[in-house]
């Protein structure tokens, strides 16, 4: 694959995420209702369980299954993505996203493998 710039990586990543995050069983788990809250803080937001209120706060909004799929979907599309990302790099259709910045903690993360690898002898 030839070397791209900068601009052509961010274009790389708008389209994997649309393509591999978005476009998932996350839109099924987005939709609803969303609460409203007076405070601005959901501290005033409640859930009525069978089994006494839950702060809104506390609440975990995804269950572990849910959470499951949801991975096994993203990391098969991932795959399939990287295996055909010469047909996809530009596929992109959602122009309101902002342009992506690096993630400061996953570039330190890289950096120290970097590190690591430079000094593995194997």
């Amino acid at each position: 694959m030839q070397t791209l710039g900068e601009e052509e990586w961010r274009q790389v990543a708008l389209s994997l995420v649309q393509l591999c995050v978005r476009n998932t069983e996350l839109e099924n788990l987005h939709s609803g209702i969303f609460p409203a809250s007076e405070s601005g803080d959901y501290t005033d937001v409640k859930v009525v369980s069978p089994y006494g209120e839950i702060p809104w706060t506390n609440l975990s909004r995804i269950s572990d299954a849910e959470m499951r799929e949801l991975m096994i979907e993203i990391t098969n599309k991932v795959f399939t993505y990287l295996m055909n990302i010469d047909a996809l790099a530009n596929v992109h259709t959602t122009r309101k996203w902002q342009s992506p910045q690096l993630d400061a903690r996953l570039a330190a993360t890289a950096a120290r493998y970097r590190q690591h690898l430079s000094k593995d002898p194997t």
